[in-house]
């Protein structure tokens, strides 16, 4: 296995172990956490879950989960099940495609997905695998994590805010509907970078944008709201 670290999140509630260098666990994870809505107890599911982040950070929020996660890279896999194992969370990682992996109910299933098109693959191989689409792409992920869900539950993704409209035409060709929407702002002013989508599998009703969030003040710091979330584990309503 390539060299690793021991780094904190959510203000040192969250232990994750992952490689040292390459594309590392960031504030996306945390994020995507904070907008899920599951409740201590549920059964949830993590497509592509790298070494663990977002779950962990999502049972570090709401208590026990039940954990169900994919990841093709095995040593990521591996990792996974390491830090979970140390947080003390049932959990069931397998090292699979999400093509061919059996997939039990869930309440909650969510992705970090590669999310840039194919033909502007970064020359690094595990930037690759990570950030950019290969055979399997945007509606490929969210029609996995719509197949595994019970009806009413929560599909959600964190994507680059350039591909919402995809994300969210994804999300609807996977039968997830009544879209919600959670822009995320480098600063007041600025454009979205990221944003977070949700669906609710068979949902009629609306879609909403919602208010969104504002990581940074004028003085480079993150601002009160930002902290809430990323320091001290405040959700991010979505409904």
């Amino acid at each position: 296995m390539t060299e690793t670290s021991l780094d904190r999140l959510l203000g040192g509630r969250v232990q994750l172990e992952q490689p040292r260098r390459g594309l590392r666990a960031a504030v996306d994870a945390v994020l995507l956490a904070a907008a899920i809505p599951a409740r201590a107890g549920d059964p949830v599911l993590d497509l592509g879950c790298g070494a663990g982040q977002v779950f962990l950070c999502l049972a570090a929020r709401v208590g026990a989960l039940s954990v169900q996660a994919v990841e093709l890279d095995p040593e990521l896999a591996e990792l996974a099940r390491r830090n979970a194992a140390r947080a003390g969370l049932a959990a069931r990682i397998e090292q699979a495609d999400l093509s061919r992996v059996r997939l039990d109910p869930v309440r909650h299933a969510f992705a970090n997905p590669p999310y840039w098109p194919a033909g502007t693959a970064s020359p690094d191989p595990a930037r690759r695998l990570a950030a950019h689409e290969g055979a399997v792409g945007l509606t490929d992920w969210a029609a996995a994590l719509s197949r595994a869900l019970a009806p009413g539950g929560t599909a959600s993704l964190i994507l680059p805010a350039s591909r919402f409209s995809a994300g969210a035409a994804a999300l609807r060709a996977a039968g997830c509907g009544a879209l919600a929407l959670l822009p995320i702002w480098p600063r007041a002013g600025e454009p979205a970078r990221r944003v977070i989508l949700q669906g609710i599998r068979g949902g009629r009703g609306p879609d909403r944008l919602l208010p969104g969030l504002v990581l940074h003040g004028a003085d480079g710091r993150f601002t009160p709201e930002a902290e809430a979330v990323l320091r001290h584990a405040a959700p991010l309503p979505m409904r």
